[in-house]
């Protein structure tokens, strides 16, 4: 009795204890799923009830009875999608009297759109920024505003905006509205890219939902691959340099020379980077073993010759959702210049909002922002460059290496708590470096200094070196799949803090 009991207690909601990718709980209930998942494997039905029903408990365990708003979300714009459909497409650009039918049942598509974005964006307003906002209002009429108990449900960033492209895409004509609801509460709710993404668009995932599941060597093997590199770089190299130096340094920035605080930053951007392309990868990789194609979320950002080329790099899955469903509908680059600068740094400052409600990140936002845009002037205006220019030899190396000091001088903002705690670690940055001290930072803190220029190796490792790992995989077959990930599980568990890291991005 007291072994069940402890069963059910481990499986109820506990906010302190999440259900993450790297806790044995997971490991545990994964691969109950994938063997319910392929014993139903000639059952499409069943399948998708059974991986959705276990989604919304994936959710559960991280936000308890809150999962009940992806249901909402998901309800919602199934329906307003399907009444979109029946009203038509987006405007092709004719010119229709007022009272033309086509023209009244674009406005009205125009409304149904516009109430999915109310639900979704007014859901994820009132969770995340409700606090926000009513700071900012207090401020500015001198009132003691004290921030209200709003609990934020893990995923809701997420899972809204994977919602909001599938309405907009109906509207838009680019694909139908799915006719299945469970269908749809599948894509929304699938569980290894719910809490922190990839933000999977429905065009990419839908097309697969009622397919055979078919899973080749290269697949698994591909599928093993990123598991392994997710755990790697989540327990080995981001637990351990945040939590025996980087959180020190950033929770105590007074109490560390500016020496101490460069490499500081050096780690964080290492932490973050390996805390959160660790989570894609585990996530895209649970995704292959289960049969789905999930597109890659980073592409080596810290190899960016200019801000514009991080974009490019960093969380692909949402800086193209904000250029294709905020800088596009703004009218990107269609309307003259001086618009396009506009539209580029109203996307970027929203870019920082969503990832938090904070001023530190809407400043960390508009600084991307005007890097952005002051690369496009030079590089474009200026240099007459095409926009798919990339400099070679010294000069990117040049380039490469003042992008990478810029995104992590910015990450200051990201990280700190207020702008009080990142004027101070800019201040200790700028008076109290001193070259001398360096031999000691290094002896005090060699193995963080070895696991971060460990992971930077591994950044600039070249594509052909994965192929091979993974060919290597494949021809291995589930048993050298199996030993290989038991074997890093192993590591994982050797170097692992003893208290569980969240991963980064969950908080947004």
């Amino acid at each position: 009795m007291e072994i069940i009991q402890k069963i059910l207690t481990l499986l109820q909601y506990n906010p302190k204890e999440p259900l993450l990718f790297t806790t044995g709980l997971f490991l545990f209930l994964f691969l109950f799923v994938a063997l319910g998942y392929f014993a139903l494997r000639k059952k499409l039905t069943a399948r998708l009830l059974f991986v959705t029903l276990f989604s919304y408990y994936f959710l559960y365990k991280s936000s308890g009875l809150y999962f009940c708003l992806l249901a909402v979300v998901t309800i919602s714009d199934w329906l307003i999608a399907k009444k979109i459909a029946a009203c038509g497409s987006d405007d092709d650009g004719e010119q229709l009297a007022p009272n033309d039918p086509d023209n009244l049942l674009r406005d009205s598509a125009r409304q149904w759109l516009l109430l999915s974005l109310v639900i979704d964006l007014g859901l994820l307003a009132y969770f995340k920024y409700t606090n926000f906002f009513a700071g900012l209002i207090s401020q500015l009429i001198n009132y003691n505003f004290q921030p209200w108990d709003i609990f934020l449900p893990a995923g809701i960033s997420f899972f809204t905006f994977k919602s909001i492209s599938y309405t907009i895409d109906v509207y838009r004509g680019k694909m139908k509205p799915v006719d299945s609801l469970l269908d749809y509460a599948f894509y929304v709710s699938f569980f290894p890219v719910l809490l922190a993404g990839p933000i999977v668009r429905a065009t990419d995932f839908v097309p697969q939902i009622r397919k055979p599941i078919s899973i080749s060597r290269k697949m698994f093997a591909f599928g093993v691959y990123l598991i392994m590199t997710g755990l790697l770089k989540k327990l080995v190299i981001s637990d351990y340099i945040s939590v025996n130096f980087v959180s020190r340094v950033f929770d105590n920035p007074t109490l560390f020379s500016g020496g101490e605080i460069l490499m500081g930053l050096y780690g964080y951007s290492i932490q973050l980077y390996c805390d959160f392309s660790g989570y894609s990868d585990m996530a895209i990789g649970i995704s292959a073993l289960l049969g789905f194609k999930i597109p890659m979320n980073f592409n080596a950002p810290y190899k960016a010759d200019s801000l514009s080329d991080f974009w490019r790099r960093w969380h692909i899955s949402l800086s193209s959702w904000i250029r294709d469903y905020i800088y596009i509908s703004l009218g990107g680059n269609r309307k003259g210049k001086v618009r396009m600068y506009i539209n580029q740094m109203v996307a970027m400052v929203l870019c920082g909002l969503w990832h938090g409600a904070s001023l530190n990140f809407v400043l960390w936002g508009t600084l991307h922002g005007l890097g952005v845009c002051i690369h496009k002037f030079f590089s474009q205006t200026v240099l007459h460059h095409d926009r798919h220019y990339h400099p070679s030899g010294i000069r990117r190396f040049v380039a490469v290496l003042l992008t990478f000091h810029l995104v992590t001088f910015l990450w200051i903002f990201f990280r700190a708590q207020d702008f009080t705690a990142a004027t101070i670690i800019i201040n200790q940055l700028v008076t109290k470096f001193d070259v001398t001290l360096f031999p000691a930072i290094f002896s005090a803190y060699k193995f963080v200094f070895a696991f971060m220029a460990i992971a930077l190796i591994a950044h600039w490792m070249p594509d052909s070196w994965q192929d091979k790992i993974v060919l290597g995989l494949e021809r291995g077959g589930v048993v050298v799949c199996a030993i290989a990930l038991a074997f890093v599980i192993f590591i994982a568990m050797q170097v692992k803090s003893s208290d569980i890291q969240p991963f980064i991005y969950l908080q947004f």
